[in-house]
């Protein structure tokens, strides 16, 4: 099976994650996928396992006389993001796309060339895209679609490997994709996540991040008497963010600059909620952005009263970087697989984080990610080509035979 035929099995299960809630897994749908995922792992002769928290987890055997090779692992999430509706999906496949302008059903949205500078390059494949009313998906389930195709092909090709470990997550889009991951149970020397861009990317550098809440408590009295009494907490919210950078925000800035995000916010006169992330990949400017947020709760204290402000700040991530770099040869393994097909390559800073992020930097298992030929995930515009998903399965095959001729010591350089 073509790794495009299976994501469009596993795009028409909903898998949505949800923010609210704390158990892990955060939604019980998810282990409609996992179910699903966990059987086929079994009927390719894969020792696959679903655990009571909703992680997949596969091994393949090496092939008699590698046992002593790297012993390899791949990573992909199966959930989808909450953001916008990943429910009924209908995926619509498009044969030689012109690289024009694609009207998304009858939503009244268009996934156009303004927007999506890069879908002239397209022209001539097959792309896939949603009807406008649900994200598509691809973020994960290309990804998982394609290791499951990449491990078909091993077995069925008898390509000769050392140990393939795998693991299907949930829960990645809510930032608790590894908050359950048994690094022991995965038994891999080094990994990587498929949970990138366009194919032939491999990143090893992502954003520090921290989530941060401010609460506000409020002064309410009738506005006719409320000369130097009330205090104002929708008003006081609006404040912070004022007094936060313009420019650094999400739309304003690209490549390793850092932001704050407003992602939520809700107020009335007694009292006002606001949430944001926080986002550098220097972890110097990322500490001192998180200073300026305390700070500016303290300000806003000393300006009204005492307890008007509440902040509290959560890291969620660390760049990866700093691990990756004693251990490059993991980067290197991917950048020679990537080459030996003859496709160009990308490591650009991602411009957010992955399950490999926590991985790397603290459970100790090297993590880099690499694309999965998907665009602009999230939303009603997600979209992926068949040709980007066949280059990334053919580059984590051809990444699988390299380590196969090499010791985990080996790879395992800067």
């Amino acid at each position: 099976m073509k790794a495009y035929e299976r994501l469009l099995k596993y795009v028409k299960i909903h898998t949505a994650s949800d923010e609210s809630k704390d158990t892990t897994p955060t939604s019980e749908r998810q282990f409609d996928l996992a179910r699903i995922l966990c059987a086929e792992l079994l009927e390719l002769g894969v020792d696959a396992s679903l655990d009571e928290h909703c992680y997949v987890y596969g091994k393949l055997a090496a092939t008699p006389g590698y046992e002593g090779r790297a012993r390899i692992g791949f990573i992909a999430h199966m959930d989808t993001a909450p953001d916008f509706s990943g429910e009924g999906v209908k995926p619509r496949i498009i044969e030689k796309y012109d690289g024009k302008d694609v009207v998304l059903g009858d939503s009244g949205r268009v996934l156009s060339v303004r927007d999506f500078p890069h879908l002239p390059s397209l022209c001539g494949r097959t792309l896939i895209v949603t009807d406008g009313t649900t994200l598509l998906g691809a973020d994960d389930k290309a990804g998982i679609a394609e290791i499951m195709t990449m491990l078909e092909r091993v077995i069925e090709n008898k390509i000769p490997h050392g140990q393939i470990s795998i693991c299907f997550t949930p829960d990645e889009e809510v930032g608790a994709g590894t908050v359950c991951f048994d690094v022991k149970r995965f038994d891999a020397d080094f990994a990587y996540t498929l949970d990138g861009g366009e194919e032939g990317e491999v990143v090893y550098e992502n954003f520090n991040a921290a989530g941060a809440h401010f609460e506000i408590r409020g002064v309410n009295v009738h506005p006719g008497s409320a000369k130097d009494i009330m205090v104002n907490a929708a008003a006081v919210a609006s404040e912070i963010n004022a007094a936060l950078p313009e420019d650094e925000v999400p739309s304003r800035t690209s490549g390793r600059e850092g932001f704050y995000h407003l992602t939520d916010l809700s107020g009335t006169v007694e009292r006002a909620e606001a949430s944001y992330i926080v986002r550098d990949h220097d972890l110097d400017r990322f500490l001192e952005r998180k200073a300026r947020l305390i700070e500016l709760a303290a300000e806003m204290n000393r300006k009204y009263r005492e307890d008007t402000v509440t902040l509290t700040l959560t890291d969620q991530y660390f760049n990866m970087k700093e691990k990756i770099l004693p251990v490059f040869g993991v980067v290197s393994l991917a950048l020679e697989a990537t080459h030996a097909l003859g496709l160009s390559t990308s490591s650009d800073p991602i411009r957010g984080g992955t399950d490999g992020a926590r991985l790397t930097t603290e459970l100790g298992l090297p993590c880099p990610n690499l694309g999965t030929g998907g665009y602009a995930f999230h939303g009603p515009f997600e979209h992926i080509t068949v040709e980007g998903m066949e280059s990334a399965t053919s580059v984590i095959t051809e990444m699988v035979r390299l380590a196969s001729a090499k010791t985990a010591k080996e790879i395992l350089r800067p």
